[in-house]
């Protein structure tokens, strides 16, 4: 060893100085380093493996999917090397501390995004990031900023849903939350913007399959939310799996150089997907062997490469050969390095810490938090009146029969990411059943005292079987298994249909499982999986009053027998707490605030469905169907009527330079409070380009109370009324706009006002 470079010597170097400035500290270290050393800083490699190999060996400088054993082995390998680099240690730590035992899990992206409530959104991520780094986890893989349009798609429930606005509010909230006052902050977590970008834009929605877009497309759509997320100081973006035009987005320099760090200034550090390097070779095809496959992705601007250990030699061979620029791997290297110090891990690893993980993992704080966002989550599609339920009741023998598959399963609740889901292998039976309140849990412990609940299953929905193909891919990671419906069970159905006909009420939990959730796990249908269509039509020929409640990662279409429903809710996946926030929503004690994030199609085949189409069709339907959809993006009910009037804007003509505020009168007639979120939509009238029929611009959330008249307002300005030309160029244009302002996307009651820009 070097007597420079001696473990003794070391501990007065620059680098371990943290008096001196970041950058100065980054150039010392990188000076000390080999080149074997600054490749390995570059792979983030799957701490299920040989810990010592991924360490030791490959010198890594980031480890993923460690569990908590593995997570204090791992800092203590770290300690036994040459330059004792701190390792990032990562993980998909989604909708809270996804695989540690009973972590706060929150409901799924799709779920906070139907709070519509940037501020709780914050919160809840605020909440999770103190969990997360008390367990010696530094980086989260989350938001997710994919837009969502193809229902289809498996990862639909990760999403904030489909409104390039919408979806950058939320996920500005999340990363705020997650990265606290600072990266300096120990109790920080580093955000990551993913899946850079247009990943959500699948073929059929197949996952990960070649998207379909054009450069204008993608500016349009698909890029705002990231931008926004840049803006907001998010730490690293995740590259997505696809091809865009032939590329794939790990090769994309015009994507990651040129959008990402030229024009949009992002210096933070790019992590690729789970072996997107590896693909480039023996999935897409695009490079011939590893060698070629590193050169290419160092060189497109990517930083940290994720499980492809065999870029370790690869890339090292491609500098010896001269075929790389040993300056690009400084240059990636750099930026790593400034993140750790930034996170100031060389003074404090942040290694795992007991006392405050009993003090804050799960806690009391967090759980109110939690239920806070399920409460805000649901949202009530229909009601004839049979919510809330009476329960002024005197007889104390009303009762309820609480049937459907998912009325009392904790992992059908929580969701994708959430310790069964499939991920990791040491938390088999998901989190412990006490931190779940189902459905069922729900409504038996809110119920009026004497109250009857009884329970059936009533329908199962289906089960995994070993794919045909073969157990693992061509890199070795295991296939996904296959999908196989449950048949029909008559006597399950019997049973379910008994108990409706004693009851008052019929509580109907309806949805799909994780084996219909996450990567790889596309369908090609939106209907209700199994025997539940079946017992759903039994329990409605019963006559008695039905509430359906839909428990699902993604819409689904409906049969006619949940439509005829006495009331519908979407739950989505509502997290530890979903259960109690159910029954208070039946039983009156909240209010239905929620509202959809996502457009909700009638048949598969009306997909693509989402509200904001570019203009320009023959006809306005479809010659079998309509093209209505079933429920529209932001749609959702309260227990009050609130009607909208007076619409007046603070001038009619703007610049680019304005904000628009528009003013408005909110009266409720009802008995019961109302949270409504009012959708500010706009439409640019004559474009030079074809443009979408209306884009959410703004949005307000307003408390009204019982039998009163409110005015309120919501602000936009000028400047993000923009368009994509030919060219590619974003800009607002001249001419006449109009405001609509409603309850949602296709409100027929919404309000119009005209305005120009010149």
């Amino acid at each position: 060893m070097d007597p420079a470079s001696s473990p003794t010597s070391l501990q007065h170097a620059p680098y371990k100085n943290a008096d001196l400035p970041v950058d100065v500290r980054v150039a010392d270290l990188l000076d000390r380093m080999t080149l074997a050393e600054k490749v390995g800083q570059m792979l983030q490699l799957d701490a299920r493996g040989d810990l010592d190999e991924l360490v030791l060996n490959k010198r890594a400088g980031s480890l993923l999917h460690a569990s908590p054993a593995r997570v204090r082995r791992a800092y203590q390998l770290m300690r036994s090397t040459r330059l004792e680099i701190p390792l990032l240690m990562a993980d998909d730590c989604i909708h809270g501390h996804s695989f540690w035992s009973g972590a706060t899990i929150f409901p799924t992206q799709l779920g906070m995004a139907a709070t519509w409530d940037p501020a709780l959104v914050e919160r809840g991520a605020r909440a999770a990031a103190v969990e997360i780094s008390a367990t010696g986890i530094h980086w989260t893989f989350s938001p997710v900023l994919c837009i969502s349009r193809d229902l289809r798609w498996g990862r639909v429930d990760e999403t904030f849903g489909e409104d390039p606005h919408l979806i950058g509010e939320l996920g500005a909230a999340m990363i705020r939350g997650y990265q606290g006052s600072g990266l300096e902050d120990a109790t920080a977590v580093l955000a990551t913007a993913k899946h850079f970008a247009g990943y959500s834009e699948t073929q059929g929605g197949r996952d990960a399959s070649e998207a379909d877009l054009s450069r204008r497309k993608l500016q349009s759509w698909f890029l705002p939310p990231f931008k926004r997320a840049v803006d907001a100081g998010v730490a690293t973006f995740m590259i997505g799996y696809q091809a865009i035009d032939g590329v794939p987005v790990t090769a994309n320099k015009w994507l990651l150089n040129d959008v990402l760090k030229e024009a949009w200034g992002f210096k933070g550090t790019l992590v690729t997907d789970w072996d997107n390097v590896g693909r480039m070779v023996w999935e897409q095809r695009v490079c011939a062997d590893d060698v070629e496959a590193a050169i290419v992705a160092v060189t497109a601007g990517n930083d940290l490469v994720m499980t492809t250990p065999q870029f370790f030699e690869a890339a090292q061979e491609a500098v010896r050969a001269g075929r790389l620029d040993a300056a690009l791997i400084d240059a990636a290297v750099a930026r790593i390095l400034s993140l750790k110090f930034q996170l100031g891990l060389f003074e404090d690893a942040r290694i795992p810490d007991k006392d405050r993980q009993a003090a804050v993992i799960g806690s009391a704080e967090h759980t109110a938090i939690n239920l806070d966002v399920a409460r805000r989550s649901l949202v009530l599609l229909r009601n004839d009146g049979t919510l809330p339920l009476a329960t002024g009741q005197t007889d104390g023998r009303r009762r309820i029969a609480v049937v459907g598959p998912n009325a009392d399963d904790p992992n059908a609740q929580l969701g994708d990411w959430a310790g069964a889901s499939g991920q990791i292998d040491w938390m088999p039976d998901g989190h412990p059943r006490e931190t779940v309140t189902t459905m069922l849990d729900g409504i038996r412990a809110i119920a009026p005292a004497g109250w009857i609940v009884d329970h059936a299953r009533g329908a199962e929905i289906g089960h995994l079987e070993p794919d045909p193909a073969g157990t693992t891919f061509p890199d070795g990671q295991p296939r996904p298994p296959v999908f196989v419906a449950a048949e029909r069970d008559p006597h399950a159905i019997a049973e379910a249909r008994a108990l409706a006909e004693n009851a008052d009420w019929v509580v109907a939990v309806v949805g799909d499982t994780v084996a219909l959730t996450g990567e790889g796990r596309s369908t090609a249908t939106l209907d209700l999986m199994g025997s539940q269509i079946a017992m759903l039509d039994a329990l409605a020929e019963t006559g008695t009053p039905m509430i359906v409640v839909l428990v699902q990662s993604k819409p689904s279409t409906l049969p006619e027998s949940a439509l005829q429903a006495a009331a519908i809710i979407q739950a989505f996946n509502p997290g530890m707490q979903g259960g109690r926030a159910l029954a208070e929503l039946l039983f009156g004690l909240v209010e239905p605030t929620g509202r959809l994030p996502i457009t909700v199609a009638r048949h598969a085949g009306q997909l693509p469905i989402f509200y904001n189409q570019v203009r320009g069709q023959h006809g306005d339907r479809y010659a079998d169907m309509t093209q209505a959809p079933l429920f529209s993006f932001g749609e959702g009910l309260s227990y009050a009527r609130v009607a909208y009037s007076d619409v007046a804007l603070n001038a009619d003509t703007f610049t680019r330079d304005d904000t628009l505020t528009a003013s408005f009168t909110l009266t409720n007639t009802g008995q019961r409070p109302s949270l409504e979120t009012v959708q500010l939509y706009v439409t640019d009238e004559v474009t030079s380009v074809t443009w979408a029929v209306r884009e959410l611009k703004g949005f307000t959330q307003v408390l009204v109370p019982p039998r009163s008249t409110m005015e309120a307002s919501i602000s936009v300005p000028i400047a993000d009324l923009t368009v994509v030309d030919a060219e590619g160029n974003r800009g607002v244009e001249s001419g006449r706009f109009d405001i609509q302002i409603g309850k949602h996307s296709n409100d027929p009651e919404m309000l119009h006002a005209k305005f120009e820009v010149n």
